[in-house]
């Protein structure tokens, strides 16, 4: 069994913390097909079977953006409390902890800044890995603030999404993240700035009822899952069965939720030629 632990030097640049599991072959989360790994990887670790997209970390999701992988990055100094002293089957200052050890100055999302197609932008991409890239009131913050930074420097903003929703541990406070991230998205289409949101899977809750959903344009990949209660809950509520596809990227794009698919290997080549049509430069 030793094979199915072994790592793999095709990974490089990526990040070995990354969420993409480990071993020889992996099995697909919507075909079920059972791939070599190395295959996934070399594929911008994409099913090729059915271009379904493995949830990856954000570094690496950075990587596959930014020119030459060069970065500054953001609000690293921004990190979680336990203010309500909340508890469930562990306390949540004990989650933090543990969380901040894996992915050190990063919580849920984090914030660069860099050029992608020579473009300078500011771009943030969610770990998924931390406590389900859930949106406490540092990701909020961080989202405030990159807002207003990229007003202040008159930069597009961009933002890759893959959340389970609020954080239930910051009750209220949690929830407020909403309308806080939203009025600074505001602000940001009053500067005439471009806002660019991609989605990707899952992309779930709060998040999708708030800053995922405002983008100028708002981009998914493949077959990602989005929408703010899963499709088990809505079918539980109203009793009936949901049309094939539902909640999944290319059935968002039919009902007109969503602007464009973009399948990730073409995903930097296609925003770069959007950010040069938004931003006034030659496509």
């Amino acid at each position: 069994m030793a094979i199915f632990s072994k790592k793999s030097k095709d990974i490089e640049p990526f990040e070995k913390k990354t969420d993409f599991p480990e071993g020889v072959w992996v099995k697909c989360n919507n075909c079920s097909g059972i791939i070599y790994r190395k295959e996934v990887v070399r594929n911008a670790f994409v099913c090729p079977k059915c271009d379904y997209g493995f949830r990856i970390a954000a570094r690496d999701r950075i990587a596959m953006l930014i020119d030459e992988n060069k970065y500054d990055e953001l609000f690293s100094e921004l990190l979680s409390v336990d203010v309500l002293n909340f508890k469930d089957s562990k306390r949540y200052k004990d989650r933090i902890k543990t969380y901040d050890e894996i992915y050190p100055k990063q919580e849920a999302i984090l914030f660069v800044q860099g050029r992608m197609g020579g473009i300078d932008v500011i771009l943030g991409a969610m770990e998924f890995g931390y406590m389900g890239g859930s949106m406490g009131s540092v990701v909020g913050e961080k989202i405030a603030r990159a807002a207003e930074l990229a007003v202040d420097r008159d930069l597009p903003l961009i933002i890759v999404s893959a959340s389970g929703g609020a954080r239930m541990q910051e009750g209220a406070i949690s929830l407020m993240q909403m309308a806080k991230v939203s009025a600074a998205l505001a602000r940001l289409d009053e500067a005439g700035l471009p806002y660019i949101s991609i989605l990707t899977d899952p992309t779930t809750g709060g998040v999708t009822a708030s800053y995922a959903m405002l983008g100028d344009l708002n981009v998914a990949e493949p077959k990602s899952l989005i929408g703010f209660a899963g499709p088990r809950v809505i079918q539980q509520t109203i009793k009936e069965d949901l049309p094939p596809g539902f909640q999944r990227a290319e059935f968002l794009l039919e009902k007109g939720m969503l602007d464009i698919v973009i399948e990730r290997k073409n995903m930097k080549k296609t925003l770069v030629m959007l950010l040069k049509f938004m931003v006034d430069q030659p496509a």
